[in-house]
């Protein structure tokens, strides 16, 4: 027997050689997934406003569709992380406008960690028949997780809020934002799993005609149901009209710094709405049946202050119809972000408290530990405000409309509710002067346009500083303002009495994706546990 010796020193020539081009070609297949996840994430970012590239969010879940093909679980979690940070981090940027970007990181990390959740679940469903139903109901199944917890919960970022533009949209009267979403994401797995049949029977690989079959549904299925929904969505009065105006008054500056200057805020809003009152007066300008303020127009308390009471009831007699104020109010130790309707002879006649305050914002989850880390938080919110329990509805110059105040417009029972206690139209009144020129306003208003669709009302969003709209049922926006200026919206809109599937039907759309979820899951660990066994046989 004879053996080969190698001299020290030398390399070993009996192994393969593998040149730099090829070590570097092999670190970019294997950085690929990765690359093509975090981009997939940007892709669905680009899709939501205030661009109207609505489309692309179909290609994005198409391209995670590929990345997540055929992995195990934790290869699933760590590609679904990326996903979610290539999504949430731009989106949510006007976070840390005027905090700086900890909060803003440390929120698009945590939310981040639901799409890493729905990323492993969609692995390990990606070999079962029907991948792209699963993979879709996992991806609404994370949205509804994200919307309930922590801290009540955080919907920013819902796939059906970046469909405003959308063919789709319709489909929100059918099943609300579970549904849309769901269309959606059904819509780009179903894309993704069509190109690699395609590519695969383009190479002479076996396609089976089930597996074409339930890839083309996927496509296929969610433009035909939009197109059938098309005729739940409609603008006809039902209950006939009412003029409308919006005011909003403007903010002496952007940011957070524009609190210290609330007298300003209330003075500025009186001040349009008296100027609108002197159009109406010289007839350039249809007198409106009731007039709506946006949230914090009166930051000042005007049952505890005669002097902001003075202002608000100077405006409601110069414009001689009710007004919907936003005031922050202290009743009984309590502090609370209300809606208070103004008559112009009686003052205050009725409230509305709102339900769904915001955290870190309107108060402090967890204060003492926060406040043990870092005390920037408890001085900037020193106050946790109160919630509401009762639904909002004031009837205006005999129009029921339903207040729906800034964060809320976010969560879905929040909007329903209001409808189901005989909203015949919906006003969204907001402050968004702490987030400045950002990005914030638009994926805002976009929800608002959504919840017309979804519960066919006319929705009037009122904001101290912009953007101001006036949206019909069908989901049209008909009046706008800028940013950042004083104005007026003045129309006449329809009201409607009649209930959408969605707004009958409430959460169970939701709660039925959730299941279809689940039971994807469980096929998937089941198929998984047989496999083992077998192959310990």
């Amino acid at each position: 027997m004879t053996a080969t010796a190698t001299t020290v020193g030398e390399p070993d020539r009996t192994q393969p050689r593998t040149s730099p081009a090829s070590r570097a070609a092999a670190r970019l297949t294997r950085l690929a997934p990765a690359a093509v996840a975090v981009l997939s994430g940007v892709l669905l970012y680009v899709s939501f406003p205030p661009r109207t590239l609505w489309w692309l969010a179909v290609p994005a879940f198409a391209g995670f569709g590929w990345v997540l093909r055929g992995r195990g679980w934790k290869a699933g979690l760590g590609l679904g992380y990326l996903f979610g940070l290539g999504f949430l981090l731009p989106l949510l940027v006007w976070t840390g406008v005027e905090v700086g970007p900890g909060p803003w990181l440390a929120l698009a990390a945590i939310e981040a960690l639901f799409v890493a959740a729905v990323g492993a679940g969609a692995a390990a469903v990606s070999k079962l028949p029907g991948q792209p139903l699963w993979a879709a109901a996992l991806w609404i199944a994370g949205e509804a997780a994200r919307a309930r917890v922590p801290f009540e919960g955080f919907p920013w970022g819902k796939v059906a809020f970046g469909q405003a533009d959308g063919v789709f949209l319709p489909l929100a009267a059918v099943g609300g934002t579970p549904v849309l979403g769901f269309a959606v994401v059904l819509c780009g797995f179903g894309l993704h799993e069509a190109v690699r049949l395609a590519v695969r029977a383009r190479r002479g690989g076996e396609v089976r005609r089930g597996a074409a079959a339930v890839a083309l549904l996927g496509v296929a299925v969610p433009v035909v149901g939009a197109v059938a929904a098309r005729p739940l969505v409609s603008d006809t009065a039902e209950e006939g009209t009412a003029t409308v105006a919006v005011i909003q008054g403007n903010v002496p500056r952007a940011g957070l710094g524009f609190n210290a200057q609330r007298r300003a805020v209330l003075d500025y809003h009186a001040r349009e709405t008296e100027r609108l009152a002197a159009e109406v007066r010289e007839g350039k300008t249809q007198r409106p049946d009731f007039v709506l303020w946006p949230e914090n127009s009166s930051d000042i308390d005007p049952f505890a202050n005669a002097d902001a009471r003075a202002v608000i009831d100077r405006a409601a007699r110069a414009i001689g119809v009710p007004i919907s104020v936003g005031g922050v109010v202290d009743r009984d130790g309590r502090l609370l972000n209300e809606q208070i309707l103004w008559d112009p002879d009686k003052g205050p006649v009725d409230t509305y408290d709102k339900r769904q305050i915001q955290p870190f914002g309107e108060y402090l989850p967890l204060r003492s530990l926060i406040g043990a880390i870092n005390d920037t938080w408890t001085t900037m919110v020193a106050r946790d405000f109160s919630r509401g329990t009762e639904p909002g509805v004031f009837t205006m110059a005999g129009t029921r409309v339903g207040l729906v105040t800034c964060y809320e417009a976010a969560f879905d029972w929040a909007v329903r509710s209001e409808v189901t206690d005989g909203a015949q139209m919906i006003s969204v009144p907001s402050n968004n002067a702490t987030f400045d020129r950002s990005e914030m306003t638009y994926q805002q208003l976009a929800m608002s346009r959504v919840r017309a669709v979804e519960h066919s009302r006319t929705v009037t969003v009122p904001v101290t500083s912009g953007v101001s709209a006036i949206i019909m049922p069908d989901g049209r926006i008909t009046q706008k303002t800028g940013m950042f200026v004083a104005d007026s919206l003045v129309q006449e809109v329809p009201l409607r009495s009649s209930e959408t599937p969605a707004t009958r039907l409430g959460v169970l759309p939701e709660i039925a994706l959730v299941l279809v979820a689940a039971g994807g899951v469980g096929w998937a660990i089941g198929a998984g546990v047989r496999g083992r066994r077998a192959r310990d046989v």
